[in-house]
């Protein structure tokens, strides 16, 4: 017989608040067609993309991230001192150790909170709700931040055409904490590594190093492979998270899918044929593909504009680079 005792945690968990930083700097289509043979209206018809934010020098991974963070804190009622876990969820933090979650933590002022980093691309957000959520029901945390951060920007090819209209910067943060009744469905989630060279880093940062080629890394991708997984198979996840929660699609308030691609998310839509009822984010029009900022930022938008309210039932799902991918159900702050 075990002689560990058993946790106190809360017996279920729920977000609390969330947050949002975009970066001051707008850049419309007009930009990106400097540097590829393109139009306004093809980016527009495939992507959905009007403009983007870019970060500059002083907007950096950390910096996003605490605004983000305190508007999260602020919204969800507690303090800094109180939050006993930070995840930070991002690609283009270029320091591979320490994790630059230590350094939010700090700043924010928790009290000497766990701190670490998690690398699952356009799914991370997901990833780290989900570990949020353990934190809090099994009591090692009681109030857990989880952020999803990038500088996207400084991974984009200005050259590729596939890829330079797709992405922007930003970050978004929630704080997850204890709650008497379910508010986060189970997760499904999973990974496809057989399909990771269809969304890849070009080269590892060692080539760049020794000189074996001259270009800075960059993200690329598949289009057409990446378009045809993310429509058939994510739609397939959606569902699975529905039934995992219990919800029906004429149950559901929000859907807040991951902002890759807009002809993605209507596809989405249609498959899972979700009543017109139901509040879809878009915020892919305005920020571009932010990956594991996008799902927080998009929910911030439409609590913030009042497309969205407290108490709705959202579906969340991310999908991305490894091929990995996450959804919930979930009780929006």
């Amino acid at each position: 017989m075990s002689k560990i005792k058993p946790s106190k945690g809360a017996p279920y968990a729920r977000i609390l608040g969330v947050g949002g930083y975009r970066p001051t700097r707008i850049v419309p289509n007009e930009v990106i067609l400097e540097t590829i043979d393109s139009s306004d209206e093809w980016i527009r018809s495939r992507s959905g993309i009007e403009t983007r934010h870019w970060a500059n020098a002083e907007e950096t991974v950390a910096a996003m991230s605490i605004e983000a963070s305190g508007k999260a804190i602020a919204d969800a009622g507690i303090t800094a001192e109180q939050i006993g876990g930070v995840i930070v969820s991002t690609v283009s933090h270029f320091k591979q150790t320490p994790a630059v979650a230590t350094e939010i933590a700090d700043k924010l002022g928790t009290a000497k909170a766990a701190a670490f980093d998690i690398s699952a691309g356009c799914a991370g957000f997901g990833y780290g709700l989900t570990l949020a959520k353990g934190m809090v029901v099994e009591g090692s945390a009681e109030y857990v931040l989880v952020i999803g951060v990038e500088r996207l920007s400084d991974l984009t090819d200005l050259e590729d055409r596939a890829t330079a209209f797709l992405f922007g910067d930003g970050a978004g943060a929630v704080v997850v904490g204890p709650a008497t009744e379910p508010h986060i469905g189970p997760t499904v989630w999973g990974s496809e590594g057989d399909k990771s060279e269809t969304i890849k880093q070009t080269v590892p940062w060692t080539d760049y190093r020794d000189g074996t080629v001259a270009r800075f890394p960059a993200i690329t991708q598949e289009g057409q492979a990446v378009f045809r997984w993310a429509v058939f198979e994510m739609a397939k996840v959606a569902q699975q998270a529905l039934d995992a929660a219990g919800i029906g699609a004429d149950e559901l308030d929000v859907f807040i899918p991951h902002q890759a691609n807009e002809r993605i998310i209507d596809s989405m839509v249609k498959t899972l044929k979700l009543p017109e009822s139901v509040t879809v984010a878009r915020d892919v029009r305005t920020t571009g593909n932010t990956s594991a900022a996008s799902i927080p930022l998009a929910m911030e938008r439409l609590l913030a504009t009042g497309e969205a309210k407290s108490g709705d039932t959202a579906l969340v799902i991310g999908f991305g680079a490894g091929l990995v991918y996450a959804a919930t159900v979930v009780t929006l702050p």
